[in-house]
């Protein structure tokens, strides 16, 4: 027996030890490396100001979107996705933190912005994931300060320029002054332009195409933020005679003046046109913008085609959406300062593994609640800072309903609470409230907040809008 005690069958385990060591590290590496290709990469798509009616699949018969359409008919649309806080920072800080504006403290002022808070690519990246920013950036810090691995045609406020610059229409620009591309450490490029552009669409996707032609073993989140439609309108290449003005039609809501001071009366959004609003300048507005969604479409599909063409179709989540929506004439008004529909609802398409296809749901939901909803696809842990709820089980068809109502809100202005068929409209500053049934009428036309037949619905409304701003710490409410 004692032939089997030497150093012979001792180095014969040590080999044998080793060996199992190594196969259980491959394997090991090989589940990791099986998880890693098993989640999806993420390609969000975000456009700024886009009104939800704007998509030819979603009932618009006149404007130009094949590529949005095609998003619409392979995967999931909200339609009564909603944005909370219709301001550009306002509602992107929202979807960065998955906060509501009172949490994430930019409620009056971006540059109170809460920098404390778990943001969204810091959870992805830690979780294995490179997040890329691509295009305009409208928030604290930067993205590379706020948990993004990297930028690539960063779009931010640079130096205003000497001479005024002038829309499609000949109208001093008053929106995007003195911006410029940029690097993460703050270096200037004003070679590629100053301010908006009218081919800025295809230099955001020309740098989303450069990052998804990268080679990565870790899954991606590539944020392309483009500045269209928000004005200045400015003409794209080629889409100059698309649209005739002549044979454009307002929208259904239009109005030559807002009934009353809505709290942003006199902003800058405002004063894009001259008070009573014209049906003319309204077409001659709405042809522009129409053929900048267009152009930006053009660039989504480039984008998409790379993802076929690099292979990375089947293995990615394309999500497209908008942070607010727009007046553009609707109820006498041009900006997004408001509560109405053609304002707080926004455009939200998902695409992708696990998706339903062709469906469109009614679910009210908000923008942050891409946070929880990008967890789920990254398979990632959601902070407990998080005021905001999945849409995975909206996606697969699990259930029908993300929350009950919705709430809306802008500055010490504007409150809002809607639910499937009611919206009531507090306006503090100026004490006036308005009720309006958006199943019998979708415009928003008829104000039933002060007949006495909708008392208790009126009442109802007013005490669940209250009880939320409460708990969510509204400063008016406290």
């Amino acid at each position: 027996m004692s032939q089997f005690n030497g150093p012979g069958i001792k180095s014969v385990i040590s080999r044998l030890l080793s060996l199992f060591l190594f196969f259980a590290f491959v394997a090991g590496m090989r589940s990791v490396q099986a998880e890693e290709e098993a989640r999806p990469n993420i390609l969000f798509l975000f456009a700024d100001d886009q009104r939800p009616d704007t998509i030819g699949a979603l009932g618009n018969p006149v404007i130009q979107t094949p590529n949005l359409d095609r998003l619409v008919k392979q995967g999931t649309c909200m339609t009564r996705a909603s944005c909370a806080y219709p301001i550009c920072f306002a509602s992107r800080t929202e979807i960065l933190t998955g906060c509501t504006g009172f949490r994430n403290k930019v409620f009056l002022s971006n540059r109170d912005a809460d920098l404390s808070l778990p943001t969204l690519p810091a959870v992805l990246n830690k979780a294995g994931y490179r997040s890329y920013w691509v295009g305009k950036w409208h928030m604290a810090g930067h993205p590379v300060s706020r948990g993004f691995t990297e930028s690539l045609g960063l779009f931010a406020a640079g130096k205003r320029p000497k001479e005024p610059q002038f829309d499609s229409r000949g109208r001093i620009v008053t929106g995007y002054v003195g911006w410029m591309f940029q690097t993460d450490d703050g270096k200037l490029m004003p070679e590629l332009g100053v301010g908006l552009t009218p081919n800025i669409s295809h230099r955001f996707a020309d740098y989303a195409i450069e990052l998804l032609k990268r080679k990565s073993d870790k899954p991606f989140f590539l944020y392309v933020n483009f500045t269209a439609p928000h004005d200045p309108l400015l003409t794209p290449p080629n889409w100059g005679d698309v649209y005739d003005w002549h044979r454009m039609k307002v929208p259904e809501n239009f109005l030559p003046r807002h009934p009353f001071d809505h709290g942003n009366f006199y902003g800058r959004d405002e004063k894009l046109l001259p008070w009573p609003r014209t049906k003319e300048d309204i077409k001659k507005d709405l042809a522009t913008y129409y053929a900048v969604i267009s152009h930006l479409d053009e660039q989504v599909g480039r984008i998409l085609d790379t993802l076929e063409e690099t292979g990375q179709a089947e293995n990615t989540i394309v999500v497209y959406s908008s942070d607010h929506g727009l007046a553009l004439g609707s109820h006498g008004l041009m900006g997004k300062q408001n509560m109405y529909e053609h304002t707080i609802n926004v455009p939200l398409i998902f695409r992708g593994p696990g998706i339903l296809r062709g469906k469109k749901s009614g679910a009210q939901c908000y923008l942050r609640d891409l946070f929880p909803t990008f967890c789920d696809f990254a398979q990632a842990p959601k902070p407990e800072s998080l005021q905001s709820r999945s849409l995975l089980k909206i996606l697969k068809g699990q259930t029908d309903e993300v929350y009950p109502f919705i709430v809306g809100y802008f500055k010490h202005a504007q409150r809002m609470i809607r639910t499937d068929r009611w919206k009531l409209i507090q306006y503090p500053q100026v004490k006036k409230t308005q009720l309006f049934d958006l199943k019998n009428d979708p415009y928003e036309l008829v104000n039933l907040a002060d007949e006495p037949d909708y008392s208790p619905i009126k009442q109802k409304l007013n005490r669940q809008l209250t009880t939320w701003l409460r708990e969510h710490q509204d400063p008016l409410q406290q």
